[in-house]
């Protein structure tokens, strides 16, 4: 171990050995729910960890908070993710409903996707939508977004290109 990753490893524990009841209590109240908040208050220390971002002392519960309530909203968008999938599926026939296993590879794969689009400026994300959701032309897109069909163009290729980087790398 180097001096820098003992060094690390001593800042987080004195970070954890100081705000981790304060932390979980602040999520409890925010999720109301104890079990949610235990989990993300470890994923929390977790994240820190793997930035190597140790707050300063006077900013710790600052960061903390800033750090846990991105977690938050993580939770929230993948359980809204997962019930919209769960209930696209609940009309299927018993024999092609897909296995706990494949809706979990569905639900991670939809997570990835919806992180992709996350990164697209809006009108961006909506001409992709437009075309690969609803079908729409680049002539009718234009008409939604009130921009030109090469406009239209151009916000496909930068989401084509954004989804090409998540796929194979930068």
């Amino acid at each position: 171990m180097t001096a820098f990753d003992h060094s690390l490893t001593r800042q987080l524990e004195v970070l954890y050995a100081d705000h981790h009841g304060w932390l979980r209590s602040w999520l409890r109240r925010k999720l109301g729910n104890a079990f949610d908040a235990a989990d993300l208050a470890h994923d929390t220390y977790l994240r820190i960890l793997r930035t190597g971002n140790v707050p300063d002392a006077e900013q710790s519960r600052r960061h903390l908070a800033k750090v846990a309530n991105g977690l938050v909203i993580d939770l929230y968008r993948r359980r809204h993710i997962e019930a919209v999938y769960l209930e696209s599926i609940a009309h299927l026939p018993s024999a092609q409903v897909p296995s706990e296993e494949s809706r979990a590879l569905v639900i991670e794969a939809l997570m990835e996707v919806d992180a992709i689009l996350c990164t697209l400026q809006p009108k961006v994300r909506a001409a992709l939508l437009l075309s690969k959701m609803e079908g729409l032309g680049y002539r009718e897109i234009a008409q939604r977004l009130h921009v030109s069909i090469s406009t239209v163009e151009r916000y496909m290729v930068c989401a084509l290109l954004a989804c090409d980087r998540a796929v194979h790398g930068a």
